[in-house]
């Protein structure tokens, strides 16, 4: 936040004073007397604007569109902000000349259009620089010089010299990019776990809890690694995959539910089949979330590790309990649903509280993918979205029409359905004071 504010007050700062050199030394003198002769024809304005309040406004408009744009990750939707901006400064310097007012609103364009175009330029050149950097080999280290002592050695043999490592051609996925610097980037975290691992551990023996655990471990490490995610951790609390790392990839949001879906479905077939009671009725549950994470390696112990800290991953892990308070099997973030949203058929849930107990992340169920859903999985969909709509209205005959709309075929098990049925039967039983059909 600092960084990001110093940095747009020195490009403020330098885009102003361009813009003000170029006001002064002329050579904005045609275009600006071009637009003098549009705004004030007849020549009736009989108040400026001084060249003090214009450069004020120049070094403001630089400033803080340039700290707008370091401080998003979504750059390319600041030119549409940045387009609504221009827009005004012309519709503000029109409406001042109705008032025989003149207000040249080309230094204050110029201004908000470096303030715009410059970090972009910085932040390109600054990646292509540290990209240029990773990839450039790393020189080994030269061996130091042997010195013989002329004291007679100790009875004790010397430590064998350790030889340098080899680095690796390539990283592979999966495996953490060992020398590649600290660095924050959107990624799609995914926590996947056993749906009913507390009750399983009460029902089973610790040796059958173990080898269910064992199981699910080995086949989600493997699915996930074998769609190009980064294993994060791997263990009692669930594994933590992150996609989009460490190569980066502009569908992970997509890649990432569509493979916590798949998952959730294959663990759930694979092990109907299962000989064991407690095995066959084990399922998974995943939570997704996408954001900045903060991707470092770090020496512990003499081992190098890779950090993975950030948001994302803690959301993911609420996420990912919360299925088994509404009955679902993969709930996804707000971001996640905004970049996945094209291959999904997806209903909004409901809110959570994010890390900051006063933030609310508004949660989604994945239904189908937008290719293999049927027209009346889109139908029932949007009765749903309707119900949740209405119900937070609290219009709770009208949500409970809709949410009877949404009912699947008889035998069809939808959790998150029958739990807002339940909230609102007694209340719309109340409004309407007859009976209604289960």
């Amino acid at each position: 936040m600092k960084r990001s504010l110093l940095s747009a007050l020195i490009i403020g700062l330098i885009m102003g004073g361009i813009v003000m050199g170029l006001h002064v030394s002329g050579w904005l003198l045609r275009p600006e007397l071009a637009i003098t002769d549009i705004l004030s024809r007849d020549g009736s304005a009989n108040r400026l604007v001084s060249d003090k309040a214009q450069y004020a406004v120049v070094f403001v408009l630089a400033v803080g569109v340039a700290w707008m744009t370091l401080a998003t990750s979504r750059r390319g939707r600041m030119s549409g902000i940045v387009g609504i901006l221009l827009l005004e400064l012309i519709g503000t310097a029109w409406i001042l000349s109705l008032y025989r007012i003149f207000f040249q609103p080309l230094p204050a364009l110029s201004g908000t259009a470096l303030g715009y175009l410059t970090p972009l330029g910085f932040v390109a050149v600054f990646g292509y620089l540290q990209r240029r950097r990773l990839r450039e080999p790393k020189p080994k280290p030269e061996p130091e010089p042997v010195v013989v002592a002329t004291i007679p050695a100790p009875s004790v043999s010397a430590p064998p010299v350790p030889v340098p490592e080899k680095p690796r051609a390539r990283a592979r996925r999966g495996d953490p990019a060992g020398d590649s610097l600290a660095r924050a980037c959107e990624v799609t975290a995914v926590v996947c776990d056993i749906a009913n691992k507390h009750d399983l551990a009460d029902e089973c023996e610790p040796a059958v809890f173990a080898q269910i655990t064992e199981k699910f471990l080995a086949h989600a490490t493997e699915a996930f690694r074998a769609a190009g995610a980064y294993i994060e951790s791997a263990g009692g609390e669930g594994v933590v995959a992150i996609f989009g790392f460490p190569e980066s990839d502009k569908e992970h949001a997509q890649k990432a539910t569509r493979k916590a879906m798949a998952l959730t479905q294959s663990f759930t077939i694979s092990n109907k089949s299962a000989a064991s009671d407690p095995l066959s009725n084990a399922g998974v549950h995943c939570g997704v979330s996408s954001g900045i994470m903060i991707m470092a390696p770090v020496k512990n112990n003499g081992q190098r590790n890779m950090l993975a800290t950030g948001e994302p991953v803690e959301l993911a892990r609420r996420f990912c309990i919360a299925n088994r308070f509404y009955g679902s099997r993969v709930l996804l973030g707000p971001r996640t649903f905004e970049l996945a949203s094209k291959i999904l058929v997806a209903r909004p849930i409901d809110f959570l509280s994010g890390v900051d107990v006063r933030e609310r992340h508004e949660i989604y169920e994945p239904v189908a993918l937008a290719l293999d859903a049927s027209r009346d999985q889109i139908t029932r969909r949007d009765a749903f979205w309707n119900g949740v709509v209405l119900y937070r209205e609290k219009r709770w005959a009208e949500a409970y029409a809709q949410f009877q709309n949404a009912r699947g075929p008889e035998g069809e098990e939808d959790r998150p359905l029958q739990l807002y049925l339940r909230r609102l039967e007694p209340l719309a039983l109340q409004l309407t004071n007859t009976p209604l059909d289960e």
